[in-house]
Parts: structure tokens; C-alpha cells; sequence
């Protein structure tokens, strides 16, 4: 069972997840509040055992032509032109033929354009993330359902399958923010976690894999301010990736500067992404008029 790396640490219940997810053959959806790290499972498991890694961010458009795989027309009917152009160049006696990139038009293989899924079912024990699902249209993880659960893809057009046995299947994680709800079919086929915002102990273990050599005390100062931000029911909250960005800016800075910073809360505008925010932090914690500069 992978339990994280050097770089990321993974907690019990999300590892057992993950684990279970491989073993099993089925996709791991992970949940939780933008910034908790959800993408970084995948890409730091791809990493650290030097893995094939293959990623699909969705968005408002995408659609399973794009995950799995499409047939370029244009380009198909680009090289038809050009075929019977060079037989009629030919005809006419001239050598010189004009190229289709050695595509050829009897294969219909060479125009079919393979998407993430397609390439990882090609790469045995491969990982797909399919990051942010829940930006799709409405229709895509159903979609998405069928085309993953019966771990077989034809391309279109050509009708080439590509298959890949459960053992070989690439470790799928889907991540979404919950801006919308998914299905409950789609659910239902995937291993489910959702990722608890971490408590301050588990924060200090995730700094310290990032900034192994950051100063106890500067550690501990930011860390502080950060759940203090956390406790004051903003409209959005500031995430783990906020502040493993504000503690990068403040280690460009000796000590005894960056402490001040800290308790200046300088550098705002990493941690906190809204103005009503923004004033509620200057009155609660800097003890500040926000009507006044």
C-alpha cells in the first residue's frame, strides 16, 4: 500500500482508499474543498514510482470524444484530396507527389486523435487523473461511466479496441470540488473519499515536507495565523495550497523580517481571494479599521 512519498503525505484513510481503488480495478473520486491537495495524490504517486501519468482537467465542454478518443475529418479528407491530386500528377508524368505525413487514407487508424483514457489503457499500470469533474456538462460522468467500467475502448471510425485486463488497469482518481452534485449511478461505481480539511498537527507535517528546514517559530507563527483565518467563517476560507504559496513568500526573507510580515499578515492577497474577506480579516486579526488605509 502506497502511503505517500518524500514530497506528500498521505493519511491512512485516504491511502486504504487509493489501495482498495487498485485492487478492486475501479476509479477513486475524491471530494473536499478546493486546495486540499486532491491532485496531488495521482501526480505524486506517478512521481514517486516513475509512472506513466496521464491527465484530463475537465471543463464546461468536455465531452467523452475528447477523454477517449476522436476522428479527425478534416484531416482525413485533406489527404484524400492529396491522393487523388498525386494520381493525377502521376498520370501527367511528374515524379514529385505531394505528402500526407505518411498517413494513409486505407488506414483509418492514422487519423483516429487518442485521448488520456485511451493512452492509459495503452500503458499498463499507468495512472489517469481526471481532475475536476464536476465542472462538466451534466452528461459527461455518466458518459465517462460506461466508457471506464467495462475497461474496453473502440476508436471511432477505424473500430479498433483497446482493452486492458484489471490488473493492468491504470490507477484512476477523479477529483471534484462539489460544485455540483454527481450522479448517483457514476458514484456508485467508483470507491469513494472525501478529503477532510487537515487539523493543525497534520498542517505542520505537511509544511515540513515541503519546507524541511523552515524555522520552528516562523512555522509555527503562520501556521497559527492561518487557522485563526480559518475560524472566522469566511465567505473562502484559505486552503493548504494558499498557504504552502504565503510561507514560500515569506522564505525569501531572513527571520526577523519574515516574523514581522507574519504578524503584519502581509501578503493577503495569497491567502485570502476576497474583498469582504479581506476587511473581516484587517478588524478580527489586525485589529484594523477596514475603511481606513
Amino acid at each position: 500500500m502506497w502511503t505517500g512519498s518524500e514530497e506528500y503525505l498521505c493519511d491512512m484513510e485516504l491511502a486504504q482508499a487509493f489501495h482498495m481503488a487498485r485492487v478492486i480495478g475501479m476509479p477513486l473520486l475524491i471530494e473536499g474543498e478546493p486546495g486540499t491537495g486532491k491532485t496531488e495524490l495521482p501526480l505524486q504517486f506517478a512521481k514517486s514510482l516513475g509512472l506513466e501519468l496521464h491527465v484530463y482537467p475537465v471543463g464546461s465542454k468536455s465531452s467523452v470524444e475528447q477523454f477517449v478518443a476522436k476522428f479527425d475529418h478534416v484531416k482525413y479528407l485533406r489527404d484524400s484530396q492529396v491522393e487523388i491530386l498525386n494520381a493525377q500528377r502521376e498520370e501527367k508524368g511528374l515524379e514529385s507527389k505531394l505528402s500526407t505525413g505518411g498517413r494513409n487514407t486505407e488506414s483509418l487508424q492514422d487519423y483516429v486523435l487518442r485521448g488520456p483514457a485511451t493512452k492509459a489503457f495503452s500503458s499498463p499500470n499507468s495512472v489517469l487523473l481526471i481532475d475536476e469533474i464536476d465542472k462538466a456538462p451534466r452528461e459527461f460522468p455518466n458518459d465517462l461511466l460506461y466508457a471506464l467500467s467495462h475497461r474496453r475502448l473502440v476508436m471511432p471510425e477505424s473500430g479498433e479496441t483497446i482493452e486492458v485486463s484489471e490488473e493492468d488497469m491504470p490507477a484512476i482518481v477523479i477529483t471534484s470540488n462539489r460544485e455540483q452534485e454527481l450522479p448517483t449511478a457514476f458514484k456508485g461505481r467508483c470507491v469513494y473519499h472525501y478529503i477532510s480539511f487537515p487539523p493543525k498537527e497534520t498542517m505542520h507535517q505537511i509544511v515540513a515536507k515541503h519546507y524541511p528546514s523552515m524555522d520552528e517559530e516562523l512555522q509555527n507563527k503562520c501556521i497559527n495565523l492561518f487557522y485563526q483565518m480559518r475560524s472566522l467563517g469566511l465567505e473562502r476560507a484559505p486552503a493548504t495550497r494558499e498557504l504552502l504559496s504565503w510561507i514560500k513568500y515569506l522564505a525569501s526573507f531572513e527571520k526577523a523580517e519574515a516574523l514581522t510580515k507574519v504578524t503584519r499578515a502581509d501578503g493577503m492577497g495569497v491567502l485570502i481571494k476576497n474583498h469582504q474577506d479581506l476587511q473581516k480579516v484587517k478588524l478580527k486579526i489586525l485589529g484594523k479599521n477596514p475603511y481606513q488605509n
